[in-house]
């Protein structure tokens, strides 16, 4: 998938653990992991509200897009 998710990369800058970062935004550990992995296959707006109210951040510092391999070499 071409979008990458970076809560890990805010949570290290924040020095804040999974649990306490799931337990803030309402959410449980097993789905900030599935977040994290990029196995999500959708992120309620609600949801990505309380996450970037938790990490004081913007949208676009959570979600990135990066191009597939195959586009790439088009």
């Amino acid at each position: 998938m071409a979008i990458v998710v970076d809560i890990d990369v805010l949570l290290a800058r924040r020095r804040m653990s999974v649990a306490e970062f799931a337990d803030a935004v309402g959410i449980t550990p097993a789905n900030v992991a599935v977040l994290k992995n990029g196995r999500a296959k959708a992120v309620r707006f609600s949801t990505l509200d309380a996450v970037c109210r938790v990490l004081d951040c913007q949208p676009g510092e959570v979600l990135r897009w990066v191009p597939d391999e195959a586009e790439v070499h088009v």
